[in-house]
């Protein structure tokens, strides 16, 4: 039997909703009709959210379809390196917008335009001035190129305040180290959503994966991930 819906209600801060989540799909669409099948067996598998890419050009087709038809999902736009894509992702309905590193136009672009960004850190000059632009949640980014867990644990010491969602060679096979530490939110993660599997519309797989992840999270979180995905006996 398919996994519920991970998708949390909108009301929820996105620190909270990301936590309950744990795990981020970065999806690169081939094309805008892979979208609403894409986030169907997400959904199938327990995800109730994900992080559209501009890393293709269907990610500005996609964004409002999948805000029109999916109103619960949970919808960030990654890869996000120009003021104008942030414009284009904000327009959507992206309700977070990522990037892989910290530029300073783009972080103050998103902010003044009241939607929450997550800009790509891997060193501590970086988490500062994140901080000094009363960012506490920040993208890891490359993880386990650059050290992952162990960074991290190095970074709380200085930066207690600070929470991560860690992303790049993030799988399932590690997933759960990553969850179990207390400042990481959520791991973003693209072994769920290859470009492979899209490329072959293998939303079978796809669905599989997502359920796999799932299971990790609640392994990790007990309880709280179960309210998330509204399972018997929690609350909705």
């Amino acid at each position: 039997m398919p996994a519920r819906s991970r998708a949390t209600t909108s009301e929820q801060p996105l620190p909270e909703r990301l936590h309950e989540i744990g795990v981020v799909p970065v999806v690169a669409l081939p094309d805008a009709d892979t979208a609403l099948p894409l986030i169907e067996a997400l959904l199938a598998g327990g995800i109730g959210c994900a992080e559209i890419t501009f890393r293709t050009t269907a990610a500005t087709e996609a964004l409002p379809l999948l805000r029109q038809r999916f109103p619960e999902l949970l919808l960030g736009a990654g890869t996000v390196l120009t003021v104008a894509q942030a414009d284009q992702a904000i327009d959507a309905g992206a309700q977070f917008v990522v990037a892989p590193g910290t530029n300073p136009a783009i972080v103050e672009h998103v902010l003044a335009r009241g939607v929450p960004m997550l800009p790509g850190v891997a060193t501590p000059s970086e988490i500062e001035a994140a901080l000094a632009r009363g960012l506490d949640v920040v993208k890891f980014f490359p993880a386990e190129p650059f050290g992952g867990i162990a960074t991290l644990q190095a970074f709380a010491g200085p930066y207690p305040q600070v929470r991560y969602v860690p992303t790049g060679g993030i799988s399932a096979s590690n997933l759960a180290a990553y969850l179990a530490l207390p400042t990481v939110l959520a791991c973003g993660g693209s072994w769920m959503v290859s470009r492979d599997l899209l490329a072959a519309r293998d939303f079978a797989t796809i669905t599989r994966l997502a359920a796999e992840a799932t299971a990790i999270v609640r392994s990790v979180r007990g309880a709280e991930s179960d309210r998330a995905s509204g399972a018997p006996g929690t609350r909705p």
